[in-house]
C-alpha cells in the first residue's frame, strides 16, 4: 500500500496525510497566565513533575496555518492547507529536563486532527478564530503599539475561551512556557476494548528550519468558560502574565519514542 496513514489504497491518493516532511507557516497568538499548579500536575503523565519554576504557567495559543507535504501541492489547493488551531501548553520535569506539554488541543480541519495523533496531540475538532493584522485600510490592528487582537474558541456548539492582546513592544521571543520540547503521549486502546493499549508510548518532537519574525509583545485578558464536554476552564486565569503575536515558519520529519508503557 502506497499511503502513509487511512485510507490506505495502492496509489496513496486517498489518504489523510502525505508522508513527512510536513512544512508549516502561520501565525500565533498567545496568551499566557497563572493557574492552580495542582491542577497543571493533573495532567502531567506518570513519572513527570512540575516545573521548578512558575509551575502554574499556562500559554493558550491560538494559531492560523498553512501546511503541507514535500510536493507542495497543497498550496495550490488552499483546503487541504490551511486550518487554524488553539492548544494549551503546561510545563513539566521528566528525565532530568524541562518540557513542554499540550494537554489539551483544537483544529477545525480533518487533516490536521489525524496528524496530531501521529505525533501525539490530544486534538479534537473545534471552531478557532482570531484577529488578522492589515497593512492597508481600517479594517483590523497594525502590527504596532497599540494594535488590538482577539481570538475565540468554540467547540460542540459551545463558546470556551475569548482573549484580548493589546500590543505595546517588540521582543525576541513569544513567551516561556512554549519554549521547550514537547513530551506527548501516543495512545490507543486495544480492539478488545478491556482496558488494555495496542499503542501506549512517552514520544517527544521537534521541528528544524524554523524561523520567527514580528514577534510583540502586550498586554492580555482571557475569559474561559465552562462546558459539559471540556475541561479547559479548569486552567482558570488566577494572574495575566502577558500577549504575544508572532508569525512563525517550522518543518517536521519525525519524533522520537522516549518510553514504551
Amino acid at each position: 500500500m502506497g499511503a502513509f496513514l487511512f485510507p490506505r489504497t495502492p496509489s496513496g491518493r486517498s489518504s489523510l496525510i502525505p508522508p513527512p516532511p510536513w512544512h508549516y507557516s502561520g501565525e500565533m497568538i498567545t496568551v499566557e497566565y497563572r493557574t492552580h499548579p495542582e491542577r497543571v500536575a493533573d495532567l502531567l503523565p506518570d513519572g513527570a513533575t512540575m516545573a521548578a519554576e512558575d509551575p502554574g504557567a499556562v500559554a493558550l495559543i491560538w494559531a492560523d496555518w498553512q501546511s503541507c507535504g514535500d510536493t507542495f501541492e497543497e498550496i495550490l489547493d488552499p483546503v487541504r492547507a490551511q486550518y487554524k488551531e488553539c492548544f494549551v501548553v503546561i510545563r513539566c520535569e521528566w528525565g532530568g529536563e524541562t518540557w513542554s506539554r499540550c494537554p489539551f488541543i483544537w483544529v477545525d480541519k480533518d487533516f490536521a486532527l489525524v496528524r496530531g495523533y501521529h505525533q501525539g496531540y490530544p486534538k479534537k475538532l473545534g471552531d478557532i478564530w482570531m484577529t488578522r493584522p492589515i497593512t492597508v485600510g481600517r479594517a483590523g490592528p497594525r502590527l504596532e503599539e497599540g494594535g488590538v487582537f482577539g481570538a475565540t474558541l468554540s467547540a460542540a456548539g459551545r463558546r470556551l475561551a475569548n482573549a484580548r492582546v493589546e500590543l505595546t513592544h517588540r521582543v525576541e521571543a513569544p513567551g516561556f512556557v512554549n519554549a521547550h520540547r514537547m513530551l506527548h503521549n501516543r495512545y490507543w486502546p486495544s480492539i478488545e476494548s478491556n482496558g488494555g493499549a495496542s499503542l501506549d508510548e512517552l514520544v517527544t518532537m521537534s521541528g528544524y528550519d524554523g524561523e520567527v519574525a514580528d514577534v510583540w509583545s502586550g498586554k492580555a485578558s482571557l475569559e474561559l468558560l465552562d462546558s459539559p464536554t471540556e475541561e479547559l476552564a479548569g486552567l482558570e486565569p488566577l494572574e495575566m502574565i502577558g500577549g504575544y503575536y508572532h508569525r512563525v515558519g517550522v518543518s517536521w520529519r519525525g519524533g522520537t519514542t522516549l518510553e514504551s508503557r
